[in-house]
């Protein structure tokens, strides 16, 4: 049986993935951004700064809630095919 999806079609949870991938990179940059003044020397930023290093981890999570979300979908589909 042919699936009836398209190629280019997004999955349940694809958005997510996206979000937090992006989430994910601005918090890395504003890791890189926090910590290079400590190695070169300079006046470190404010503490909130490094609140915005968080992101990573946020952005982790959403990332990993649209990767579980993908998943179920799947056995859900797997599911319905088998019966």
């Amino acid at each position: 049986m042919r699936d009836k999806t398209q190629a280019n079609s997004a999955a349940p949870g694809d958005g997510l993935i996206r979000a937090g991938a992006v989430v994910f990179f601005l918090g890395a940059v504003a890791t890189l951004v926090t910590v290079a003044p400590l190695f070169l020397g300079a006046k470190p930023f404010p503490t909130y700064m490094f609140g915005l290093s968080m992101l990573m981890g946020v952005g982790f999570l959403v990332a990993g809630a649209g990767v579980l979300r993908s998943a179920a979908a799947g056995r859900r589909q797997a599911r319905g095919a088998s019966r």
